[in-house]
């Protein structure tokens, strides 16, 4: 087995590891809302937005392909052949290296409870690690301009505007329902939208990752643009990429489906059936478009937009407030975590290098996820009621809703 072999197996399984941590991070995004008011109990949920976003994987490939072309430079478009003075290790080792920053920002965000987007620590990992390597020549600026960072800026604000309209109708048009009648009426049709939320996160976030492995083995030779154009991608790559997010879906992201569904806006279910329609809408959109969206991003702005659009609703603007500094520093910390990580590795060189930067990967995640269990949320507390302006659950409320 070659090295070059071994660096792509390495930057694969990796790959896959970002994918499981997709998975648990963005369940939220889905699911939060429903599980708040109570639409669907906590484990419930959880498996049906994993079946969902087993099944939106196999549905389109246009997220893929515009990773493989819109952030970094490492393909000749005419010939198919790595830019000159790239060779392949060093090609396998800056996706290799990009995702370490996208997983550990995952990682870290998730432990605090923090909705910051997957999609932008994977492009900012490797953003970090092709600066790293070739410079400023080595990225694809306009690609990340107009599929990336504009996107990103824009889709909270459509989303909310979009919750907003839609949270004040509802409540304009059954003024005269009686409250129970309403609740339920809408936690019946939030099951529907939230399943289509995770249909259009399957659609959008599995496809990020199918797109690196592409990348992956078009920097190995294995594979080329004009073959992905002709046949679509390979099929095995789209059944790992979907059976990934989908089992770390199922294991839920509790700690941040508890700051969306119960930290930012108390929610009834008008509020979470609009907010989980406009989230659902947007992001099928961007998917057809080829636009890598943050599934994050809309359904926080989504869920912000309920509050917004419902008179005395309360926000709590002081969460919303750190996310959005976590939004803000998702892009840039990840690729100084993506470049160090290139840095680290490729001083050390070739398989001893991989395998260096792959145990630093383990021993941190490890370090991350023991850290977690300190202070646990699961599917037994995730409802809990929210104290203060934090994410992070309370230290009282860790052993509280038992009965949830």
């Amino acid at each position: 087995m070659t090295g070059e072999l071994v660096i792509l197996l390495l930057l694969i399984v990796t790959a896959v590891a970002f994918d499981f941590t997709n998975g648990f991070h963005d369940t939220g995004n889905a699911m939060a809302t429903s599980i708040a008011t109570g639409a669907l109990k906590p484990k419930v949920a959880v498996a049906l937005s994993a079946i969902l976003n087993l099944v939106g994987g196999f549905l389109s490939v246009e997220v893929a392909v515009t990773v493989t072309t819109s952030v970094l430079k490492i393909q000749d478009t005419d010939t198919g052949a790595l830019m000159s003075g790239l060779d392949a290790e060093t090609a396998m080792f800056i996706i290799f290296a990009g995702l370490v920053g996208g997983i550990l920002w995952n990682l870290l965000t998730w432990l605090l409870g923090l909705p910051s987007s997957s999609s932008h620590a994977l492009f900012g990992g490797l953003l970090g690690a092709g600066l790293a390597a070739l410079g400023t020549s080595g990225i694809n600026w306009s690609g990340l301009t107009a599929k990336v960072i504009i996107p990103a800026l824009l889709s909270p604000f459509i989303a909310g505007l979009v919750a907003a309209i839609g949270v004040w109708l509802v409540f304009r048009v059954t003024r005269g329902v009686r409250e129970a009648r309403r609740e339920r009426g809408f936690r019946y049709g939030q099951i529907a939208t939230a399943s289509l939320v995770s249909l259009a996160h399957g659609t959008g976030d599995a496809q990020k990752t199918m797109g690196v492995i592409a990348l992956g083995l078009i920097a190995h030779g294995t594979l080329s643009d004009q073959q992905i154009e002709a046949n679509g991608l390979p099929v095995w790559i789209i059944v790992l990429c979907a059976g990934a997010i989908a089992l770390g879906t199922y294991l839920g992201g509790w700690r941040i489906i508890r700051t969306l569904g119960k930290g930012l806006v108390e929610l009834d279910s008008p509020q979470g059936m609009a907010a989980e329609a406009s989230s659902a809408a947007i992001i099928l959109t961007s998917s057809h478009l080829g636009m890598a969206l943050s599934t994050t991003h809309v359904a926080t702005g989504s869920i912000i937009g309920s509050g917004v659009g419902r008179p005395g609703a309360k926000v709590r603007w002081g969460v919303a407030g750190r996310m959005v500094v976590g939004w803000l520093m998702t892009l840039p910390a990840a690729a100084i975590v993506g470049a160090v990580t290139y840095f680290v590795g490729h001083l050390v060189g070739g398989v001893g290098g991989a395998f260096l930067v792959f145990g630093i990967l383990v021993v941190a995640g490890g370090a991350i996820y023991r850290r977690s269990q300190q202070q646990k949320v699961d599917h037994t507390n995730v409802n809990a009621e929210w104290e203060g302006e934090g994410t992070e659950l309370a230290p009282e409320l860790a052993t509280a809703g038992k009965d949830a």
